[in-house]
């Protein structure tokens, strides 16, 4: 694929062998999938993830994303060496929801330089363009159930799974290369555990039990029914999130890879349902942070390696979770106990965190426009511990 370029920096000539070839065969998925690991190995703040999960995230029999979605993925090469990655992919579900031909990027990873970066990002446009999408969107690696956005600050912040991470060099390169803000995204930390101090997000009056709010109960994960537990967090999370922007609703697929995935992690404390006389309005999903066991792995574990890893999981050694899904039924918009659900849920979580060994409870991630989110959050702690970015970029001359 020839090299062009959608900013101002000069075309790299035929000289400088800079070329962009689409991914084919095991072998080169491997480079795919180990490039960011070798670019940015001994950067400030970057930890590889496991080269297992990537692997997973990223082959199509593996991620339920390819159901209905298709992707393709390149690589950077020069002088025979992969300097920079990127997908492209088309998403059914998303231009579904959203009616719009939106295509997506994601997977960007290159070294600290612009004509890499606008070769990539006009591979993957090129290819959206082809398929008939008219603006691109990311980076999401593979859809905003994934990892979302572009790092922009927090480099040095705790490592969180599923939450990526990008040199601080990339963020000026896609505005260069004519990528603009779509929305920002935010994400807290919160202290918990014995020492944290009580947050009272919730008048007495209103906690949980007998009141003048109806019968409102809490619950958590049911391990002998996980999957029909699984099935009301799906349909809570897609009532809940159905206007959100960047949402898109879970499929039965979704929860039951996401069962098969995370099932070894959780314990009952994980998960938060809140129930108004026996019926559910509100869940929450905690999930252990995979870094914390796995950080001094190198992202490929030896043999060795991985009978540690396997130690650590069956102690559970971990001391942070991200909360990954947060939703409150549409039937409580408007109402006093739908107004303060998401505190409910939160201070429960606050409150298992004393019985569970972490220390940091992440909470991303929150759209920068979500002010009753962010006020409710920031009574916790004030200020955001990481920003990630959303681009769009026209596809249409």
């Amino acid at each position: 694929m020839p090299v062009t370029s959608g900013c101002n920096e000069p075309v790299m000539n035929e000289t400088d062998r800079l070329t962009i070839i689409p991914v084919s065969g095991f072998r080169q998925m491997t480079t795919f999938i180990q490039l960011p690991r070798r670019l940015y190995a001994g950067l400030p703040g970057y930890v590889p993830p496991l080269e297992l999960t990537q692997r997973d995230l990223l082959t199509p029999r593996k991620n339920s994303f390819f159901r209905q979605g298709r992707a393709q993925y390149f690589l950077a090469m020069r002088g025979g060496k992969a300097v920079g990655r990127i997908s492209a992919q088309i998403d059914p579900v998303s231009m579904e929801h959203y009616g719009e031909p939106v295509g997506f990027f994601g997977a960007l990873d290159a070294i600290d330089d612009m004509a890499v970066v606008s070769a990539l990002l006009d591979a993957a446009g090129a290819w959206l363009r082809q398929h008939g999408m008219k603006l691109m969107r990311g980076p999401q690696t593979l859809d905003s159930n994934g990892e979302f956005g572009m790092m922009l600050s927090g480099h040095h912040a705790l490592p969180m799974v599923a939450m990526p991470w990008h040199p601080h060099w990339l963020p000026a390169m896609m505005e260069a290369c004519g990528c603009t803000k779509a929305h920002d995204l935010l994400a807290y930390q919160m202290r918990t555990g014995p020492d944290a101090e009580e947050a009272h997000l919730v008048p007495s009056s209103l906690r949980l039990g007998e009141g003048r709010l109806g019968n409102v109960t809490t619950r958590g994960l049911r391990m002998d029914r996980i999957e029909e537990d699984g099935e009301i967090l799906r349909r809570l999370y897609n009532d809940a999130w159905r206007n959100n922007w960047g949402s898109i609703p879970l499929a039965r697929e979704d929860i039951q890879s996401m069962i098969v995935e995370l099932k070894p992690l959780l314990k009952p404390e994980h998960f938060v349902l809140i129930e108004q006389n026996g019926e559910p309005v509100c869940v929450a999903l905690v999930v252990p942070n995979v870094f914390d066991i796995s950080s001094d792995l190198n992202g490929d574990p030896s043999p060795l390696g991985w009978i540690k890893l396997g130690k650590r999981l069956l102690r559970h050694e971990f001391h942070s979770a991200r909360v990954i899904l947060l939703g409150v039924s549409s039937r409580l918009d408007g109402t006093a106990l739908g107004a303060i659900m998401p505190a409910l849920a939160i201070t429960e979580l606050m409150k298992r965190g004393r019985s569970l060994p972490y220390r940091t409870i992440e909470l991303g991630w929150v759209l920068e426009t979500n002010q009753p989110m962010r006020r409710l959050i920031e009574r916790i702690t004030p200020q955001p511990c990481k920003r990630y970015r959303v681009y769009d970029r026209s596809l249409v001359d």
